[in-house]
């Protein structure tokens, strides 16, 4: 087994780290302070090639390996979740359904556009009634003398309200026939009659990423605006989220790296009975243990990765990875802020924001107890 980045890898690794430390650690606090959307780091993030990494250079991108694009997503959230959020839900449920399962002219009308950080796509699944449960949704979608015809409401959508986001996939109800319901993915254009894309504030954390309420009111597209085959929508959500859950783990892995160096900073800095607290044991020694759960959730989603970089399942492990990960980043920023103490608990400490970002991460794209629900379904549990 070889565990050795290759040079492009690596590469990839130190420029970004460079970028994330030069161009975002210096605007973070600021951005979160006021819950701002950051179209420049948005446009350098695209200059960088940090959307679109994985698309094939036909359609615009960067045609790299999903590790690479892992190790792009960690060193953003190593310094600011909300970047890092911008940049992984526009690649994994973003692009990535228009890439996998567009047509060709749905791809080359879309997807270019979406490389290059001057246009944002939203990901239209969950709802006010249906989180988990993304088989609860409501809206509907009617077709007609060859056009859909769209009703309700979609929640906690990012990248969908910003000034450059161009449109959402959105799982509607094409059918319900004795209580059976089909499901179809459809594209929606930001400028279509009926649409209404409404930015949320006052969250928790990420609060410099772009979160949108969506509202359809007999929102008419065109028949080929369908996504995939009709009665695939399940499928394709479903598949986009096994990809999203590696970008997800990928976050909670470098928010708990970043959490992490600031506890051990902190602690090599901070005096008490005469000694850096980092010469205390049981200080030493929560460190060590946060060093050695980082080492194990990037070993373990690293292999997933190479899982779907050498075209074998990793379903499985995909969930286990964002399970393992974002409950990783719970811990280790716990215990970052404990290591901080009082001071932990102040806005002029960067662990403070690490502390609330780490909190989606074991809710979106799959609460912790649906990645265990989806982990025992995969070992045969309900065989």
């Amino acid at each position: 087994m070889n565990f050795e980045l290759t040079e492009e890898q690596r590469f990839i690794r130190e420029s970004i780290r460079d970028f994330a430390e030069r161009e975002i650690r210096p605007l973070a606090k600021e951005l979160d302070d006021k819950q701002q959307f950051s179209y420049d780091l948005t446009k350098k993030m695209g200059e960088m090639g940090l959307f679109g990494m994985i698309v094939s250079p036909e359609y615009g991108g960067q045609g790299l390996d999903y590790i690479s694009y892992i190790i792009a997503v960690e060193e953003l959230a190593r310094i600011d979740g909300s970047q890092a959020a911008t940049c992984a839900a526009h690649n994994s449920l973003g692009v990535n359904p228009l890439y996998y399962f567009g047509n060709e002219k749905q791809k080359k009308e879309l997807v270019p556009q979406l490389c290059t950080g001057e246009a944002l796509w939203g990901f239209g699944l969950t709802e006010p009634g249906a989180g988990s449960d993304s088989r609860a949704s409501k809206t509907t979608a009617k077709l007609a003398d060859g056009k859909w015809t769209i009703n309700g409401s979609k929640i906690f959508i990012t990248n969908a309200s910003s000034d450059i986001s161009k449109g959402s996939t959105i799982q509607a109800v094409s059918a319900d026939e004795n209580g059976k319901k089909e499901f179809s993915a459809i594209i929606v254009h930001q400028n279509t009659p009926g649409y209404t894309a409404k930015t949320m504030h006052d969250k928790m954390m990420w609060r410099a990423s772009n979160t949108a309420e969506l509202y359809l009111d007999d929102v008419v597209v065109p028949e080929e605006n369908l996504l995939g085959k009709r009665g695939e929508g399940s499928k394709i959500m479903l598949n986009t989220l096994d990809h999203g859950r590696l970008s997800i783990a990928a976050m909670g892995l470098g928010c708990a790296q970043g959490a992490f160096e600031l506890a051990l900073n902190y602690a090599k800095e901070r005096v008490q009975f005469g000694k850096p607290i980092s010469h205390n044991q049981v200080v030493a020694n929560k460190l060590a243990e946060m060093a050695l759960q980082i080492e194990l959730a990037r070993n373990l989603l690293y292999k997933a990765c190479w899982l779907k970089d050498n075209g074998k399942p990793f379903a499985k492990e995909a969930a286990m990875s964002k399970w393992y990960c974002s409950e990783i980043a719970k811990k280790v920023a716990d215990e970052g802020v404990q290591i901080h103490g009082g001071y932990g608990l102040m806005k002029d400490y960067e662990i403070e924001r690490f502390y609330r970002d780490q909190r989606l991460l074991q809710i979106g794209e799959g609460t912790s107890e649906i990645q265990q629900l989806v982990v025992s379904r995969h070992i045969g549990c309900y065989s």
